[in-house]
């Protein structure tokens, strides 16, 4: 348990990837007796699809015994030649995520990043 706690503690807020539009899902992390959980932002170009970018981080995540939930997703324009994100759009297969929530994961980590959210869009 305290290697998971570990993990969970180290477990990074945000990856995506440094430029262009792709998908992302918003994942809570927890231990199994569910005291401490972090939402996380993943979002990557390579999925083709919402769940590609799911399964991959859940399968890394219950190696170390944590338990994971996709919260949902959407879509990141980030251009970071202007260092602006924008978040948008929603996951057939997961809904919409909270895209409030991910931005503010996104402005902690760009804090110089014009970060903007909307519920419009696919």
């Amino acid at each position: 348990m305290a290697e998971a706690l570990q993990y969970l503690t180290q477990l990074s807020d945000v990856d995506i990837d440094a430029d262009g539009v792709f998908k992302y899902v918003l994942i809570r992390v927890e231990p199994p007796n569910g005291e401490q959980s972090k939402d996380i932002v993943r979002g990557y170009a390579w999925a083709d699809y919402h769940a590609d970018i799911y399964d991959d981080i859940s399968a890394q995540i219950k190696k170390h015994g944590l338990i994971c939930e996709c919260l949902g997703g959407g879509r990141i324009k980030h251009k970071s030649q202007q260092k602006k994100i924008h978040v948008y759009g929603y996951s057939v297969g997961f809904g919409q995520a909270n895209h409030e929530a991910s931005t503010e994961k996104l402005k902690a980590m760009y804090p110089d990043y014009e970060v903007t959210w909307s519920n419009e869009g696919y």
